[in-house]
């Protein structure tokens, strides 16, 4: 069974009742709206499902993946990461139509799996290139008096 390009459309009468349809479908990145996020897919989203009519819904289990091109919060450079959700897991009330769109909540998974503050060497094979200095450890000083500990000394309480 093919998916609709960028739209991942069940048909109900391809489900038998009791059992399951294995869909597996490359699809057209578009219906994430990456860019608005400051992401770029740089592949099609892959998904592998398993679909299954239950009652009066329908169900879907699987494992769906993206790969995207984001920036390093820390060096600002873009790299490769791949978004993937391993066990998606989505199930709907059927209202009598023929067929069920599943692309919201493909969308949603995905999007939830993408990092807030994406970094470049968060896998551990690679190093950021930034980097930054950290400030030199000043020794420890006697304390010094300040203006301020006075006025705050003239606030204690008397006994």
């Amino acid at each position: 069974m093919r998916f609709a390009i960028g739209l991942v459309k069940i048909h109900l009468r391809h489900i038998p009742q009791g059992s399951t349809t294995h869909l597996e479908e490359d699809i057209d990145p578009a219906f994430l709206d990456l860019a608005a996020l400051g992401a770029e897919a740089s592949g099609p989203v892959h998904a592998a499902l398993d679909v299954g009519l239950s009652g009066s819904g329908l169900f879907a289990t699987g494992h769906v993946s993206v790969p995207v091109r984001v920036p390093c919060v820390k060096c600002l450079q873009p790299f490769e990461m791949t978004l993937a959700v391993p066990e998606f897991a989505m199930q709907r009330e059927l209202d009598g139509r023929e067929s069920v769109d599943l692309t919201p909540e493909l969308r949603e998974d995905i999007l939830l799996v993408l990092p807030s503050y994406p970094r470049c060497d968060v896998d551990g094979s690679t190093t950021c290139p930034a980097t930054f200095q950290s400030a030199p450890a000043a020794p420890l000083t006697e304390e010094v008096d300040h203006p301020a500990w006075d006025a705050l000394d003239q606030l204690k309480p008397k006994n």
